[in-house]
């Protein structure tokens, strides 16, 4: 039985981390342990323990952030998933095989940056990613798909379960806003939000930072009070960790520069990109200094949504996805070859074939 430690940095790594436990699980060989930093807020520690004891996952804390990483240290596991590099230094033996599924594939610089020697295998979810990653002299690169999405493709139909959990119309379209924190698009898309039509539902899925991080924590206190004024919303809570079940049971999506642009491409729906940023005053007065964070050719390459940079036409582009759902679909469809790899729900599975081909277990 092989020890394996999923080291997730935040609670919003598991849903990257879920089906490839599903996978190993199935193969039998493995004991599976997650572990979250003690620095983590309370709330969000709380919940990712309660989601690890819902799935049977065992953990592995500490009195202290030195006293976890010790005690990871001493249980010497075999392998070490993570999605970012975090602690993986501190915390691998020198035997462990490390391996990065990063946790987003958004439009974020970081995704090339946040990378460093002592990963023996670095998860790339597409071609054109992996042909980037390479050309900087990366060579602990496979080509698997993108885990996260695994389920959107594998997952019995839960759309009654999901509706029922959120108290919405099932006669009605659906709609998911899903944006990102920073740059984020909830500023200035409120006022519409705010006279959002009976005609369909929404559901509000915001970025774990929004509930647990204070610099952003006006975003959850924003659409909480949005949702205490419509009957049509759903505001997924902190404990709603997993964005894919509401893509499941969406018709459009509207987001700006999150990863869910690229993972709601499995399902081939009408996906509205928000560009209506609200920027700190920082970034608007040193505009190099924002550019610098942003994949700005990988940002203009996106083809297969509808762009919105005027908050009063959101309306009318929501009907019009709504109306013709078909239109772009071609695009998308070839998004998913050029952002995801492969549309067949085996990129966990592709995964773990490669860990055990490097430990001889194949």
């Amino acid at each position: 039985m092989l020890s394996v430690l999923f080291e997730s940095h935040h609670l919003y790594y598991l849903p990257n981390f879920l089906p490839i436990i599903k996978e190993m699980r199935s193969r039998v060989k493995y004991e599976i342990f997650a572990s979250i930093p003690c620095s983590t807020p309370k709330e969000e520690k709380d919940i990712f323990y309660q989601i690890c004891n819902d799935n049977d996952i065992l953990t592995v804390v500490g009195n202290s952030e030195q006293d976890r990483i010790q005690t990871i240290k001493n249980k010497r596991f075999d392998v070490i998933i993570v999605g970012n590099v975090g602690k993986i230094e501190e915390i691998a033996a020198n035997h462990s095989l490390t391996v990065m599924v990063y946790h987003g594939i958004g439009l974020k610089q970081t995704y090339y940056n946040d990378i460093v020697e002592r990963i023996d295998i670095r998860a790339v979810e597409s071609k054109e990613r992996y042909e980037i990653l390479s050309s900087q002299g990366h060579t602990n690169l496979i080509i698997n798909g993108y885990t996260k999405c695994d389920p959107l493709i594998n997952i019995e139909d839960q759309t009654d379960d999901y509706f029922v959990r959120t108290g919405l119309d099932t006669s009605k379209k659906t709609i998911l806003y899903a944006p990102s924190f920073y740059p984020s698009s909830i500023e200035k898309l409120y006022p519409e939000l705010e006279h959002f039509s009976n005609e369909f539902n929404l559901i509000i899925k915001l970025h774990n930072f929004s509930w647990f991080q204070k610099r952003y924590q006006y975003q959850s206190e924003m659409m909480m009070n949005l949702d205490s004024k419509l009957s049509n919303v759903y505001l997924a809570q902190p404990n709603d960790f997993d964005v894919i079940p509401f893509m499941k049971i969406s018709d459009l999506l509207i987001s700006d520069i999150s990863s869910t642009i690229f993972e709601f491409l499995p399902l081939n729906r009408p996906i509205i990109m928000a560009e209506c940023f609200s920027i700190r005053l920082k970034h608007r007065i040193f505009k190099k200094r924002f550019s610098r964070k942003l994949d700005l050719e990988r940002y203009d390459s996106i083809d297969f949504v509808n762009r919105i940079n005027d908050p009063g036409k959101l309306y009318g582009l929501i009907y019009h996805c709504i109306e013709y759902p078909s239109e772009l679909s071609d695009l998308r469809m070839e998004a998913i070859e050029t952002y995801l790899y492969k549309n067949d729900g085996k990129a966990s599975s592709r995964l773990v074939d490669e860990i055990e081909s490097r430990l001889s277990l194949a």
